[in-house]
This record gives structure tokens, sequence and C-alpha cells, in this order.
């Protein structure tokens, strides 16, 4: 096992497998040119198709955009449908991952929301009848983009050491 060990000043200790040598350190002085570095959290360019493209950063959430279906009924089945198909144009990058909750009721339909981040984006009561369901499912899209957006922004701006990510 090699060791070296430099000290700054008089000497420079080498030590090779037991053996010490000491030699005296002239003073070097050498124009050094830096380099800065890439981003630590983001990959290199990528050549696709003969462009270049800046991948995602390394931190970033691999299942990023992903839309959970938690329902259980048909009524259910259709809600998550119709938001999915509107939520894929709404959310081209899939930058969100949401769930779709529901809790069914023989006497008021089916109870949904959407959360994102443990926090509920979207709350209704579907009524029992199928007919509404995609006008529904449409209007729940832009209601939920537009809580997801001001709850992101309120997550960047609101830094304060006394309350959780959960508790704001």
């Amino acid at each position: 096992m090699r060791k070296i060990v430099v000290t700054v000043g008089a000497q420079v200790v080498i030590a090779l497998s037991c053996a010490v040598v000491q030699a005296a350190a002239l003073p070097v002085t050498k124009d050094v040119q830096t380099k800065t570095a890439p981003a630590n959290d983001t990959l290199p360019k990528a050549k696709v198709n003969g462009s270049t493209e800046t991948r995602k950063s390394v931190f970033d959430d691999p299942l990023s955009g992903v839309v959970v279906n938690r329902t259980i009924t048909v009524l259910g089945k259709d809600f998550y449908q119709g938001f999915t198909t509107q939520w894929r144009q709404k959310d081209v990058d899939s930058q969100y991952t949401i769930t779709i909750f529901e809790r069914p009721s023989a006497r008021f339909g089916s109870e949904i929301w959407v959360q994102f981040r443990q926090k509920r984006m979207f709350h209704i009561f579907l009524p029992p009848a199928r007919a509404a369901t995609k006008k529904i499912s449409a209007m729940a899209v832009d209601i939920v983009y537009q809580n997801i957006a001001d709850s992101e922004v309120e997550r960047m701006l609101v830094k304060s050491p006394d309350l959780g990510p959960e508790e704001m």
C-alpha cells in the first residue's frame, strides 16, 4: 500500500511501504486555470436524433407523472378515466404525481377526492347517475391543476422552521 503525505512548508515526506524518504520542497508556482465543473445534480447532455437535450436532474422523482387509481366502483372508474384523459393533456411534462380516491355510498353516490403530496386538491360527491361524471371530471382537472400550482408556489415561498411541510 502506498501512502503519500505532503506537508506544506520546508519538507515533503513520502512513505512507501515502511520506508520513509524525505526531500526538500522547492517552492513551485504554477498558473492553474480552473474549470467550472458541471452541477452534480444534473446529468450531461445526450444526443438524441442529432440534437442535444438536457436530461432531468438526478434527484428528480423517478415516478413523477403517475396518476394512482384508488377507485372502487364503476362510477369511480368512469371518473378516473375521464380525469386522466384530460389530465394528460393538461400536465404534458408529467411532473405531478396524484392519487384519486373513492369512498362509495349507497345513499349519496360516491365521494371522490384527489390528493397531491398528502393534501386534498379536489373533493366532491358524485351523484349515482353516471351521466354527469365526464363533465365533472373535466372540471376537476382544471381545479386540481390550479390548486397544485398554488400549493407549489406556497411551498416555495413559505419557509418556516416551526412548521413541517405537511403542517402549512
